[in-house]
């Protein structure tokens, strides 16, 4: 992949989740016999200095007939970095005209020794849940782990987790392990195609 000329420069590390994905993938351990689902997936550049996320899911037959719907998910990616009066927010108010980061060479400054990003991610789902996860990105992987969870009165049980993703043979991975008392224990995984 190559790197888009118009964007966002502190997006350049997580330049390649960037488009469309669909695929399926399977519940908890992966196994034949676990539940199936497919998923469409949208990670989007929306002009300012984070990633927009949107995962729908529909649980399906083997054969990827679909059920009915599972989930939807939504949330912002982006670099884990101090704030400077070029960011938005909160609320609606603006950020200053000129840009925290004005290239790719300048957001490399923010890489770790290894050449990692640090980076978080807030998402939320349906029935009052929203994640907050802090992690990195390193070339076409990421790892992300739970911070916090912030739970509605009503909301289901959910302690927190952690998730992968990388970039396969044009093939976006990911697996999604969720917390159970001391130990974590998958809940899904999927393979997506870039459309």
């Amino acid at each position: 992949m190559e790197l888009p000329t118009d964007l966002t420069p502190e997006l350049a590390p997580l330049y390649w989740l960037l488009g469309e994905w669909e695929g399926q993938g399977r519940l908890g351990e992966g196994e034949e016999s676990d539940p199936t689902f497919t998923q469409k997936v949208t990670f989007r550049d929306s002009g300012l200095e984070f990633v927009e996320y949107r995962a729908e899911s529909w649980l399906t037959e083997q054969d990827g007939t679909r059920l009915r719907p599972l989930s939807v998910e939504t949330g912002f990616w982006a670099l884990d970095r101090k704030r400077t009066d070029a960011d938005v927010g909160p609320g609606l108010d603006p950020a200053d005209v000129v840009p925290a980061y004005k290239s790719a060479s300048e957001v490399e400054e923010l890489a770790n020794e290894d050449g990692s990003y640090p980076i978080t991610a807030t998402i939320s789902h349906p029935g009052s849940i929203t994640e907050l996860y802090y992690g990195r990105v390193k070339g076409p992987q990421l790892q992300i782990v739970t911070d916090a969870v912030m739970r509605g009165e009503q909301a289901a049980e959910y302690p927190g987790g952690t998730r992968m993703f990388g970039l396969v043979n044009d093939q976006l991975f990911w697996r999604w392990d969720v917390q159970d008392g001391d130990e974590l224990k998958p809940h899904a995984s999927a393979i997506l195609e870039r459309v």
